[in-house]
């Protein structure tokens, strides 16, 4: 029993540095892009904030490995003992289930974040967690992993704890993650990406950008969304654009 346990045990914690150094490169191809893509368009956006984004940085790459450590776990665990509710072959749910699986994992995931982002913003979370994240004034492209520890955690069971109850193609699931990177990034940005045509429409009525993600910066105690503006309109804590 125990020598299995043991190269079992090595396994997972192998599965759980590889995700943590996947994470942490995804965050900084994806932020170095779009920050690079903020030097072009927006030239001297973030001048003088290279101290910021150096706390930016460093606080992100600690939640890389707060959010790599239990993606690993399950991944190694999906592998060896098949715990989860992710498939392979295309062919084991109707077809349809992809496109709405991808949605109730969108769904279920901004409704987790929307109340919990609530909850950062009482006195007493919010002095010791959620101030970390709003330390960044403004937003940058560097901020969207940007957070204490006890906030890193909130965020990174989300999925892995989906995965064993809602089914879900590997591609499926790799389009969640996709979403949840760009969209973390683009939304911290302090400037509008979207052509504005698309965020003032009836569609950008319910989608957060960056518009609308920076009046919460600016503001606080509105837009806690993190993929859709509902629970913002239901709870009467929209609040509307910036101008970013």
């Amino acid at each position: 029993m125990s020598a299995s346990l043991g190269p079992g045990l090595s396994a997972a914690l192998l599965s759980a540095a590889v995700m943590t150094g996947i994470v942490g490169v995804r965050y900084l191809i994806t932020s170095g892009l779009f920050a690079w893509i903020t030097a072009r368009v927006r030239p001297g956006a973030y001048a003088g904030l290279d101290h910021q984004i150096r706390k930016e940085i460093g606080w992100s790459l600690l939640s890389a490995a707060i959010y790599g450590v239990p993606a690993g776990v399950v991944a190694w665990g999906w592998q060896q003992y098949g715990w989860t509710r992710i498939y392979t072959d295309a062919g084991a749910y109707p077809l349809w289930w992809m496109p709405l699986s991808l949605l109730i994992y969108l769904f279920l995931h901004d409704t987790w974040f929307y109340w919990t982002h609530r909850w950062m913003h009482l006195p007493g979370p919010f002095r010791v967690a959620h101030a970390v994240h709003h330390a960044s004034r403004p937003p940058t492209a560097w901020a969207a992993m940007s957070f204490h520890p006890v906030e890193a955690v909130t965020g990174a069971v989300v999925i892995p704890a989906l995965v064993f109850f809602v089914p879900i193609h590997i591609g499926m699931l790799a389009a969640v993650l996709t979403i949840m990177t760009v969209m973390g990034v683009t939304n911290h940005m302090g400037w509008e990406l979207f052509p504005r045509r698309l965020v003032e429409s009836r569609v950008g009525h319910w989608l957060i950008t960056a518009s609308h993600h920076n009046r919460h910066h600016e503001s606080y105690k509105c837009n806690y969304g993190l993929y859709f503006r509902v629970w913002d309109h239901l709870c009467g804590t929209d609040k509307g654009l910036s101008s970013p």
